[in-house]
């Protein structure tokens, strides 16, 4: 049994750190940055890809290392795995202490305490939203919990919502939240640009997008000099957006830009940052807009009045003339602006990935203890 000055081995799936970084990928990357500072834990990385065994040791820190590479495709271990306990983690990891599946699936363990995180619970709550693969995840979930697994979120929302959908002891759920990375310093406002409100994040149903569209559409003559700027990569059931689009009476102010590199500049330049999310379990933008000095109008949906406080411009999903009047009044009244955009400051600065790392190092600690 690990004891509470020695070294314990951890095994934790990074394979949200290949491709375009979602917010998944953000918070993976956080936790796992964080937690190799600890002198003792030692973090093998492995990866659900059979593309992981070539990108995944250029996404890591120095410090972690690459476990081998899993030859399977993640669609097969997934069914695999909702029916059998193999192939275990340590096939491609070597004998660990404990085992954290960072995106909602724990893979078996011959001798590992197992610690899944569940990020949110949209395929329980909106399956209309999910594709297949997200489709199986409760299932895993379940089979995890019942094996004994436990299990981590991101805000106390989510734990909550985890108790109560899957009749799980409280104790066994624990709730650490995710930091905020300094963002890079942006580069000075291009003063020939026009002003913007934004919205970023993969394009699919829960992000809200068409009634974002349909909300700026509302305000557009009102703010005549103001377009919107639709950021991130294309994930899927992207026809609402499009359809939104074409029925705009001011689509030729809108604008989908796909990924952008410099992020920093991008949201720095933002008269507001847009979160119309229908569910989130956390909600990194508007941290990130809120830590650069951007007012941010959100939703109240899921985990995000959890994560944003008294710090933004809050209305419900689906209500676009508040999500409209909101935007317009973040856009253009300076006594609302001047106040978000100084408790937004104090807001992002509460999240520390610090904190996160030594919550996590000490968690996996009691699991591997616990498990002896």
């Amino acid at each position: 049994m690990p004891g509470p000055d020695t070294s314990i081995d951890v095994a934790i799936d990074a394979t949200p750190l290949l491709g375009v970084r979602t917010g998944v990928g953000a918070s993976v990357a956080g936790f796992i940055t964080a937690v190799s500072t600890d002198p003792k834990v030692d973090i093998i990385a492995y990866g659900l890809s059979t593309r992981a065994g070539r990108s995944l040791p250029a996404e890591l820190p120095d410090s972690v290392r690459a476990g081998r590479p899993v030859p399977i495709p993640a669609t097969v271990l997934l069914r695999t795995w909702a029916r059998f306990d193999h192939p275990a983690v340590e096939r491609w990891t070597g004998p660990v202490d404990v085992v954290h599946g960072t995106n909602f699936v724990v893979p078996p363990s011959r001798k590992a305490a197992r610690l899944v995180t569940v990020h949110d619970l949209t395929p329980v709550r909106f399956p209309e939203l999910c594709n297949p693969t997200s489709l199986r995840y409760p299932d895993l979930i379940r089979r995890a919990i019942d094996q004994g697994a436990s299990i981590h979120t991101v805000s106390q929302s989510m734990a909550d919502e985890v108790v109560e959908h899957f009749r799980v002891d409280r104790a066994r759920v624990h709730t650490i939240l995710n930091g905020l990375t300094p963002l890079p310093p942006p580069l000075p406002r291009d003063d020939s640009e026009p002003p913007y409100i934004l919205a970023i994040g993969t394009v699919e149903p829960r992000k809200g997008l068409p009634d974002l569209v349909a909300a700026f559409d509302r305000i557009a003559d009102s703010v005549s000099d103001v377009h919107l700027k639709i950021a991130g990569p294309d994930g899927w059931g992207d026809d609402a957006l499009d359809a939104g689009l074409r029925c705009a009476r001011h689509a030729g102010r809108i604008h989908r830009i796909g990924w952008i590199e410099d992020r920093s500049t991008l949201i720095a330049g933002a008269r507001v940052l847009a979160y119309p999310s229908l569910y989130e379990g956390f909600g990194l933008p508007p941290l990130e807009a809120m830590s650069l000095g951007v007012p941010v109008v959100a939703s109240t949906a899921g985990a995000i009045p959890e994560v944003v406080g008294d710090a933004a411009m809050l209305v419900a999903p689906h209500a676009v003339p508040a999500l409209a009047e909101a935007l317009l009044v973040a856009a253009t009244d300076a006594t609302t602006r001047e106040r978000l955009i100084a408790a937004g400051t104090v807001r992002a600065a509460a999240f520390s990935w610090q904190r996160a790392g030594r919550q996590l190092a000490a968690l996996y600690r009691t699991l591997a203890q616990a498990r002896g």
